[in-house]
């Protein structure tokens, strides 16, 4: 019998390709700490919706109930773009998070060092780059009723979606974030809005409650434009940043061209009872789907976020991490984060060379 059930979910486009790697190193990674898996296959997305109609299958939601963990893809694409919202395939990770209640979403930053050079800003402003935000996943804009798009009259349309938080939602997200700036370099920046929502004005209000039962950690407040600023302006001086759905949607994106390519960010989703579910912040990049062009370091530190959040084995999540270090130092470069003196590889090769350094 296996140590653990991994449901797998590949979705669309390049989630496909770059899912395949990560189940890989992790089975890897398995076969070297002598963990043993069982890998269920899922379907989601777009391609769930041609094959059954649904892009959150019955069959799916049953995979992932009964799996200790999941590995998700990427969803979406144009071909899909005229569905109603309902059968989009966004809707297969809204509903993911929705029903197992995945409200921590936790996406890290990491600048690897021979890295800094792909990086859109100078190396001095992200050579030791490590933050980490802490985004809430099921509440929010994304979530919030009434969402409705009326006709006012003959000549206009009128649309609403509406962001509600409550105290409880808050405390918990903000919660997580002071725990993991507990065990970073004690630093958190809770981000709001707070000047002109009312949503923002309860954020801030309970971040501060929660900050009187961490009275080591410092605590500091920044509006969201602000945050982006000083995402560009000064990425070092942030440890841990806790935020909303949308808010930390952007930011998290925002970020991961600081460490050179969105092909680099990894991602996990967890509820309170440890269930997760790990995917790259990256889409479905249909322009390259099929070609050996994507770069699968993302969905492959999934695999590690994985093993350290949900099967709490920090050093299978050490071994992979080191796997992907060694593979850049040793100059293989997707396209995404190729220059010059580097050597450039597709996806297939990059998954492979680090699944052969994690087996040792």
């Amino acid at each position: 019998m296996a140590d653990y059930k991994i449901g797998v979910i590949p979705g669309d486009g390049i989630g496909q390709e770059v899912t395949a790697h990560a189940r890989n190193v992790l089975e890897v990674a398995g076969g070297r700490f002598g963990v043993s898996f069982e890998f269920r296959e899922g379907m989601a997305g777009g391609t769930a919706y041609d094959a059954a109609g649904d892009p959150f299958p019955s069959e799916t939601q049953e995979l992932c109930a009964d799996s200790d963990a999941c590995l998700f893809g990427a969803v979406g694409g144009p071909q899909w773009d005229a569905l109603p919202r309902e059968k989009r395939p966004e809707a297969a990770i809204l509903g993911l998070r929705q029903k197992f209640g995945l409200f921590a979403n936790l996406r890290p930053a990491a600048m690897f060092e021979p890295l800094v050079d792909a990086s859109t800003l100078k190396a001095e402003a992200v050579r030791g780059l490590d933050l980490l935000v802490v985004r809430e996943g099921v509440g929010g804009i994304y979530f919030g009723e009434p969402r409705i798009t009326e006709q006012v009259n003959p000549d206009e349309e009128r649309a609403v979606d509406t962001m509600v938080y409550s105290t409880s939602e808050i405390r918990r997200i903000v919660r997580v974030g002071f725990e993991m700036a507990s065990v970073r370099r004690k630093k958190l920046l809770s981000v709001d809005k707070e000047n002109v929502l009312e949503t923002s004005r309860l954020w801030r209000r309970v971040a501060g409650e929660v900050a009187r039962d961490f009275p080591d950690i410092e605590v500091s407040h920044m509006y969201v434009d602000n945050a982006a600023m000083q995402l560009i302006r000064d990425p070092l001086q942030f440890d841990v940043i806790v935020t909303g759905n949308m808010f930390g949607d952007i930011l998290s994106d925002a970020a991961s061209m600081l460490t050179g390519s969105i092909g680099m960010l990894a991602s996990a989703n967890l509820n309170e009872a440890g269930f997760g579910v790990f995917e790259p912040v990256h889409g479905t990049a249909p322009d390259i789907a099929g070609q050996d062009k994507a770069n699968p370091i993302a969905a492959i530190m999934s695999a590690a976020m994985l093993c350290r959040y949900a099967l709490k084995r920090a050093g299978m999540a050490d071994a992979i991490e080191a796997a992907v270090s060694k593979a850049l130092d040793g100059g293989l470069r997707t396209p995404d984060i190729h220059t010059n003196g580097t050597t450039l590889v597709g996806c297939a090769a990059m998954g492979e060379r680090v699944a052969e350094l994690v087996g040792g």
